[in-house]
């Protein structure tokens, strides 16, 4: 299946240059700002029609920014989509994937969409997710699938798969997301980029809220270069007014950490999620050469084991359902009504069942195993600066798989079989990367996942980098026509 409208918005510089390059092009005079968007904006919409990427536009609001002036920022010019989940952009719908937020428009902004205009981007619109991002695929009801560029039957992954499949399928250099659960790491390995969860509030969803899912979410981006999750990072860390917790400083800023080779690093390998499962052997065979790449240049890997023995989404599960419902409630006494029966889909409507029926002491235990878990990791990492792991546990999947489970049981089994080795990152707050550094002989993208120390996005970055030089991906495209 060809990707339609190819044969629009297919300027040579635009495709050369990632982010800090298209922002470095605008500001030595070689293109203007106006150029990069109109030619974002024909990108969007010649390839939306086949990838479902892009679910609300905001072109004339973008257009009177452009013509207002704007700032002077590092990333000025630079495109930018967000995504439709927990996160606001005034004028848009925040619909989180889900009919009963369908009509849902933001007043203002998010703190996060502040600071991306602050930098220079120039926001065009919101991506596709899956209701709540409760699903490892991005397929809503509300919106209908978003589809892989690498392969348009597969899905691009999620919850950030709209974010992920508009990167990929070159309608922009990088675009917002957000990992509850994997929703960066899980569409990034789906699409061949990079993805990068930051360390537990490192960035902020002011004003709007103090965290994000219990603590376990958190917001960045994915991208096709390091360089630009760095720089974006840069541009959006930090507490907003009135947050309860933030990460630790960081030393420097993180696109500093990006010319100079890590320090010999001791590396884990672990192949099998935190339960014991066995993950496919095309994600395995990623994960075993990239560590061999590791050690050519110069880093120490060990193969081992997790130092517990965990189902980390049944640890998590009590904690976001919950605060799932609360959301869900919170919409409900705005609209003056009751839940319909049309209004959720069923994986949303069974979290919020199991929240109801659950008790604040049941809630408090589940704090306590999840803080356990990041006490152990936190010791797990005395001995090894980083762990190394396949990203998945199978190879992007077909569209519909998950909605063809017929119980609960058998989908929350198939669901951690997919992306088991991700949830325990969340629950500890640990940064997390998942890096581009494998394809199949048929060319389906699969990637690997770094995790550090609690705050230490630095020596991920400083290791991304590395291995880009190395190894590098970023001129590596889906074929956008057969």
């Amino acid at each position: 299946m060809a990707l339609a409208g190819v044969g629009a918005g297919q300027d040579a510089w635009y495709d050369e240059h990632d982010a800090v390059g298209l922002a470095q092009l605008v500001a030595a005079g070689e293109v203007t700002a106006a150029e990069v968007v109109d030619e974002a904006i024909a990108r969007i919409e010649a390839r939306n029609a086949s990838l479902n990427a892009v679910i609300a536009t905001c072109y004339d609001d973008a257009r009177d920014r452009l013509a207002a002036g704007l700032p002077a920022g590092p990333l000025m010019g630079v495109p930018m989509l967000i995504k439709d989940l927990y996160v606001h952009v005034a004028g848009l719908p925040t619909t989180h994937g889900s009919r009963l937020f369908a009509d849902a428009v933001a007043d203002r902004d998010s703190e996060h969409v502040t600071r991306l205009r602050r930098a220079g981007c120039v926001v065009l619109g919101k991506t596709n997710t899956p209701e709540f991002g409760s699903a490892a695929t991005t397929e809503p009801l509300l919106f209908g699938a978003t589809r892989n560029p690498w392969a348009l039957d597969r899905s691009s992954g999620g919850s950030s798969g709209g974010a992920a499949a508009a990167v990929a399928g070159g309608m922009l250099p990088a675009a917002h997301a957000t990992d509850g659960g994997g929703s960066i790491r899980i569409p990034s390995s789906c699409c061949g980029l990079f993805g990068l969860k930051p360390t537990r509030a490192r960035t902020t969803v002011a004003p709007f809220a103090g965290e994000a899912a219990g603590g376990m979410s958190v917001q960045h981006a994915v991208t096709r270069t390091v360089r630009d999750s760095a720089a974006l990072l840069d541009a959006t860390y930090g507490p907003g007014a009135g947050d309860p917790y933030c990460a630790p400083a960081l030393e420097r800023p993180c696109s500093g950490a990006l010319a100079q080779d890590p320090a010999p690093l001791r590396i884990a390998l672990i192949t099998k999620t935190p339960d014991g499962t066995t993950v496919h052997s095309e994600c395995v065979d990623a994960a075993n050469r990239a560590a061999s790449l590791c050690e050519e240049l110069g880093h120490h890997v060990e193969p081992t084991e997790w130092p517990m023995h965990v189902d980390a989404m049944a640890e998590m599960s009590p904690i976001m359902g919950p605060n799932l419902t609360v959301t869900i409630e919170q919409r409900l006494e705005s609209l003056g009504r009751g839940l319909r029966d049309d209004d959720l889909e069923p994986v949303a409507r069974d979290s919020v069942e199991r929240a109801n029926a659950a008790t604040a002491t049941q809630y408090a235990r589940a704090l306590h195993r999840c803080h356990a878990l990041g006490r152990t990791m936190a010791a797990f990492h005395t001995d090894y600066e980083l762990v190394l792991t396949p990203t998945l546990g199978t190879l992007p999947r077909p569209l519909g798989a998950e909605r063809s489970y017929t119980d609960r049981t058998e989908y929350v089994e198939g669901l951690y079989r997919y992306v088991g080795m991700l949830p325990l990152f969340n629950i500890t707050g640990q940064p997390a990367m998942s890096v581009p550094l494998h394809w199949t002989d048929d060319g389906l993208p699969v990637g690997v996942q770094f995790a550090a120390p609690f705050g230490d996005e630095l020596t991920l970055f400083e290791l991304a980098a590395q291995l880009e030089r190395a190894a590098p991906w970023a001129q590596r495209r889906p074929p956008l026509s057969d």
